[in-house]
């Protein structure tokens, strides 16, 4: 849900204000590579064709998605994905899978409480162990990793930027938090603009 909606005649203009915040070399570069995928989420054969590459993705890592078709309370249950969901959702759950310890990774929905795509919100709530600043800086870190999976695969990962609310503050601290957030990535070897 994006908190301040941007007309799509004045994006461009938004962008370009987004990148003329951005002083570090690794924040204008990992900024590109978002900013030239699609502002619009795939469709149809393209949005299945995102998913299977999302899903593939998520094998490559050693991580078990449930088949198509079965009722998953969760987006991670604490052994499987919820396969039946969206590319961009699975890069999210990936990353956070990445980002999680162990003791995590046995939790539904990681230890952080219900996602916006949690059916079992109370189960999801009782299995929390972090706190609510742990659990938005895990968020904001798993949020920027998925778009960066995103824009590497040349999916839609300025889509997922916009509906994550990345230029929520623009005027104010929106860059400095993109930064920072990245920063954290890089400093984790979990993203390098190499």
């Amino acid at each position: 849900m994006i908190l301040t909606p941007i007309s799509s005649h004045s994006l461009d203009n938004a962008l370009d204000e987004f990148a003329g915040r951005l002083v570090e070399t690794d924040t204008r570069a990992a900024f590109a590579l978002i900013r030239a995928t699609a502002a619009d989420r795939a469709t149809d054969a393209a949005a299945e064709q995102d998913r299977q590459q999302a899903l593939t993705f998520a094998r490559q890592r050693g991580i078990a998605a449930h088949p198509t078709g079965t009722a998953c309370a969760f987006n991670w249950d604490g052994a499987a994905l919820d396969g039946d969901t969206e590319a961009y959702v699975i890069l999210h759950e990936v990353a956070h899978f990445v980002l999680a310890p162990p003791e995590r990774r046995a939790l539904p929905d990681f230890g952080l409480g219900p996602g916006p795509d949690t059916r079992d919100r109370a189960t999801a709530e009782r299995a929390a162990i972090l706190s609510l600043v742990e659990r938005e800086r895990d968020e904001a870190m798993a949020s920027l990793l998925g778009i960066l999976w995103e824009a590497e695969l040349g999916q839609p990962a300025l889509a997922s930027f916009l509906d994550q609310n990345w230029l929520e503050g623009i005027e104010r601290s929106a860059a400095a938090h993109f930064t920072a957030v990245l920063q954290r990535l890089i400093a984790a070897n979990l993203w390098s603009t190499k």
